[in-house]
């Protein structure tokens, strides 16, 4: 038996690619939860330097356009080498990250106009986002290698979500008591400590991919027109659906990551939680999706709808970030009751969105495919943490704690992001008459297909 064809070797990589994109997750938001604590002495960072800060999570993915040419040299090089290479990106940025929080002093000067220790911190997460977004889209065309022919593609990608939506979980949840217990940069050394053993661990998948490959070579004829062409990037730029797909997944995305790097100091300064508990309540939004996801991904397998969920998702987001708009309801189990709401439509987009790509892109082309929409989305990463952050501070300061950390009203914050919701509807919407008029099945169950 083949081995993508064995079920239990099927999910056993599954479980190996998400556990390293799990810890990337874990140093993605090890300092969400922090934001408040950092505007503390001895660091006092400003909110527009936080947000500088999270920008940079876009700078090399975006300007330099290297999640573009990760996604060539995925489709030209495979996923072992992709994958070794990006992971040990992640690794290394964490260890920049690192350096700059434990070794660098706050006081220790400017350059360009920013302080020396943002500046570093900055570069290393920009070298870290760099490594997690081309994981990312490795372990996508990794799931379409072993699950593509099966009907439980959009079940895998949702359980793969799910896995690395627990690295969120730990770092809302952990990192405050840690860096509160230890110090700032602990949480980046437990980063440090597990990226290493994911990077270790992929290698482990590597042999059981390269075991797959001679199988494919051996039972499949590949002929000249099935590799990856550089003229195929054409290709996927004039697809509509293509687009429709891109411009949804950044403003979706953009009201929820950034949401999360600020959603701590929201419950701090509106809900008023203790900051040593304030990453408890957003934890409760990955904790959720772990089992919201997954259960989305088995309905889009059996009954389609993809193009309906997505839309779904999208009204729900409007929804949250209203409800956390409004005055007076300033309660900790309002707060509980809408992270749950968004957990809900966290699960409903991505569910059926990544799982939609391979209907709308060929195979040979989805490499490049998911590093483009990967890129349009670190658009949407680099700048709106930069925007929220700047807003922040402009128009939002209410005051000063008695540790010289500034105060806030998010009010301004999650209309913007509502924003981004309501555009994400019409988006969602266009799709779904895009699939009507094209055929790509968004709507058709696995089986049906």
């Amino acid at each position: 038996m083949a081995l993508r064809n064995n079920k239990k070797m099927r999910w056993i990589a599954l479980v190996i690619v998400s556990f390293t994109m799990m810890w990337g997750y874990f140093l993605n938001d090890a300092m969400s939860p922090l934001m408040d604590m950092l505007g503390e002495k001895p660091f006092l960072w400003s909110s527009d330097e936080f947000g500088l800060f999270n920008s940079a999570y876009g700078w090399l993915n975006v300007i330099l356009l290297m999640l573009f040419f990760g996604g060539i040299i995925l489709d030209k090089m495979g996923v072992r080498f992709t994958g070794t290479m990006s992971a040990a990106l992640m690794l290394v940025g964490c260890a920049i990250k690192y350096y700059a929080i434990q070794y660098i002093s706050p006081d220790a000067g400017t350059i360009l106009g920013i302080r020396t220790q943002i500046l570093v911190a900055c570069g290393g997460f920009a070298v870290f986002a760099m490594g997690i977004e081309i994981t990312g889209i490795t372990v996508s065309k990794i799931i379409v290698k072993w699950f593509g022919k099966t009907r439980e593609l959009a079940l895998a990608m949702g359980i793969q979500v799910a896995i690395a939506r627990l690295g969120t979980a730990f770092a809302m949840a952990l990192s405050p008591f840690i860096a509160r217990e230890f110090s700032m940069s602990s949480p980046l050394l437990v980063s440090l400590a597990m990226l290493t053993i994911g990077l270790l661990i992929f290698l482990v998948y590597c042999v059981m991919d390269k075991k797959l490959d001679r199988e494919i070579a051996a039972s499949e004829t590949k002929t000249d027109e099935e590799e990856f062409k550089l003229r195929d990037v054409g290709v996927v730029f004039a697809n509509k659906g293509f687009w429709l797909v891109a411009i949804l997944c950044v403003l979706f995305y953009s009201a929820v990551f950034p949401f999360m790097k600020f959603a701590a100091s929201l419950m701090v300064n509106k809900y008023g939680v203790d900051k040593e508990f304030a990453g408890l309540i957003p934890s409760l939004l990955p904790l959720g999706n772990m089992l919201m996801t997954p259960f989305f991904g088995w309905i889009y397998d059996k009954k389609g709808h993809g193009a309906t969920l997505m839309l779904i998702g999208s009204l729900l987001l409007v929804v949250v970030h209203l409800l956390f708009a409004m005055p007076y309801l300033n309660y900790i189990w309002f707060a509980i009751f809408v992270v749950i709401l968004l957990g809900i439509a966290f699960s409903l987009v991505p569910s059926a969105m990544w799982p939609s790509v391979p209907k709308i892109i060929p195979e040979k082309q989805l490499g490049t495919a998911y590093a483009l929409i990967f890129w349009v989305q670190n658009i949407g990463l680099a700048g709106v943490p930069y925007l929220i952050g700047w807003v922040l501070k402009k128009w939002c300061v209410t005051g000063f704690d008695d540790k010289g950390a500034a105060t806030y009203d998010y009010t301004l914050p999650m209309l913007i992001f509502a924003f981004f919701g309501v555009l994400a509807i019409f988006v969602a919407y266009f799709l779904k008459l895009e699939d009507r008029r094209k055929g790509y099945g968004l709507e058709k169950a696995k089986r049906n297909l």
